[in-house]
C-alpha cells in the first residue's frame, strides 16, 4: 500500500516522540517507528518497554497497514530532503519500504508490526486535568533537584501528591527540597505515584506552554499523558517515597528578604573562589548587612562579597553548597525571595517574596558545616 506525506510534517512528528528511543535497544525492535495508518491518519509510536510516545497526523491513503520502520534511517534520509510531498510504499509481506521523492527512490527494510511491543491502555481507574504549561511549569521547577542515586530509586523521580482541591510535586536528592502545591487543578481524588525522570523531560520538551488541557489517566502501574495530538505513557516508579514533610523545620525565627538577582550574581561569582570538592560558601547576616564568603586552603584563594537585605531575627553564619543553591535560585521567578532560617546545622527554607496565583513554592537546602577556624 502507499501513502503521501509532507516530508517536514512527518520529520517533526518523529522527532517529537524519537526520544523515548534508546542507543542500544534490548531489543531490535525497539529502534523502529510503528506505523499504523487507518482511515487516512498515520499514528506514529515509539517505546522502550518503560516509556511510549504516540503522535498521528493526516496522510493521503486509501488502504490501512503497519509495519515497524528504522528510526534513524527514516529520521535522517527526512533531514536530507528539501519540503516536499513523498510517498511512502509498504509491502508487509516483504517488510520493504521504499521512499519517492522529486529526487529518486530509496529502500530499506522495516520489521513486522505484530512483533512491536504492546502499549499499556488507559483504564478508567482514576484522572484528572491540568492546563499544559502549568504541568510544565512544575516539572522544570521541580525535577533538577530529583536525585540520580539508583540505589534510591524513589528519589529520582517526582512524586505527585493528588488531594481533592489541589496538586502537590515534591522532588529531592536528599541535600535539597522543592515542593509545588497547585490549587488550580482539582483532582477530586486522593491518591499519589512517582514519575521518573525520562518521561518528565519528554513531557517537559513536549508540552504546549499555554493552557490547553492536558488529561491524565492513572493505574498502580502506568501513568497516561494526552494532550493535543500526543500521548505519553510511562511506567510508574514502585517505590514508596519517604516523609519529605518531616525534614522541613517549622519554627524558622530567622527570616532574610534579598534582590534575587543580586544574590545569585554574587553566589556565581564566589563559588569560583570556593573549595572545588565542596563547592562550600559561607553566607553571615549581620543587621542589614549580607556577607557571602568562600576560600580554598589549598590553593590560596578567597572571596568576600556584601549585599544589603532586610532581616530580621538574631545574627547567625550558615554555609551552603553553591552548586545547589545557584539551581535552587535560578528556578524561582520573583524579584526578591526569603530565606528562612533557624540554627547553623538546620536545613533552610528558600521562598518566593510573593507566590504567583495558585502557585505555592518552597525550595529546601541543607546546610554544611562551617570550619571553626573561619
Amino acid at each position: 500500500m502507499k501513502f503521501i506525506v509532507n516530508t517536514n510534517q512527518l520529520l517533526n512528528k518523529l522527532l517529537g516522540v524519537s526520544g523515548t528511543i534508546v542507543s542500544k535497544p534490548v531489543i531490535p525492535i525497539l529502534d523502529h517507528f510503528l506505523f499504523d495508518i487507518k482511515d487516512g491518519k498515520l499514528t506514529i509510536t515509539a517505546t522502550d518497554l518503560e516509556t511510549s510516545m504516540s503522535t498521528s497526523l493526516d496522510v493521503q491513503s486509501d488502504e490501512d497497514i503497519r509495519m515497524a520502520v528504522p528510526s534513524k534511517m527514516c529520521i535522517e534520509m527526512l533531514k536530507a530532503l528539501p519540503n516536499q510531498p513523498v510517498t511512502f510504499t509498504l509491502q508487509a509481506d516483504t517488510n520493504i519500504i521504499e521512499l519517492k521523492s522529486e529526487f529518486g527512490r530509496y529502500k530499506l527494510i522495516g520489521q513486522n508490526a505484530d512483533d512491536f511491543p504492546r502499549i499499556p491502555e488507559a483504564t478508567a481507574e482514576n484522572s484528572f486535568n491540568m492546563a499544559s504549561g502549568a504541568l510544565s511549569s512544575s516539572i522544570v521547577q521541580t525535577i533538577f533537584a530529583s536525585g540520580n542515586d539508583e540505589l534510591r530509586l524513589s528519589l529520582t523521580g517526582v512524586y505527585v501528591q493528588l488531594f481533592k482541591n489541589n496538586v502537590v510535586f515534591v522532588a529531592t536528592d536528599a541535600n535539597r527540597l522543592v515542593k509545588i502545591e497547585r490549587t488550580d487543578v482539582k483532582p477530586g481524588v486522593e491518591a499519589s505515584f512517582i514519575l521518573p525522570k525520562k518521561a518528565l523531560n519528554l513531557l517537559k520538551s513536549s508540552l504546549p506552554q499555554d493552557d490547553s488541557e492536558c488529561h491524565v489517566d492513572f493505574n498502580d502501574s502506568n501513568a497516561f499523558f494526552t494532550f493535543g495530538d500526543v500521548r505519553l505513557i510511562c511506567r510508574l516508579i514502585d517505590e514508596r517515597y519517604p516523609d519529605y514533610r518531616a525534614v522541613i523545620p517549622t519554627e524558622n525565627p530567622n527570616k532574610l528578604t534579598v534582590n534575587r538577582t543580586d544574590f545569585l550574581n554574587s553566589v556565581k561569582r564566589i563559588s569560583i573562589f570556593g573549595n572545588k570538592s565542596t563547592n562550600q560558601i559561607n553566607i553571615k547576616i549581620t543587621g542589614s548587612e549580607l556577607t557571602i564568603s568562600a576560600e580554598d586552603i589549598d590553593m590560596s584563594n578567597e572571596a568576600v562579597e556584601r549585599l544589603g537585605c532586610d532581616f530580621a531575627g538574631e545574627d547567625m553564619e550558615i554555609g551552603f553548597n553553591s552548586k545547589l543553591l545557584i539551581e535552587l535560585l535560578q528556578n524561582i521567578n520573583t524579584p526578591d525571595i526569603i530565606i528562612e532560617l533557624s540554627t547553623p546545622n538546620r536545613a533552610g527554607i528558600i521562598l518566593p517574596n510573593q507566590n504567583i496565583d495558585d502557585e505555592h513554592l518552597l525550595m529546601l537546602i541543607m546546610p554544611m558545616m562551617i570550619a571553626s577556624a573561619s
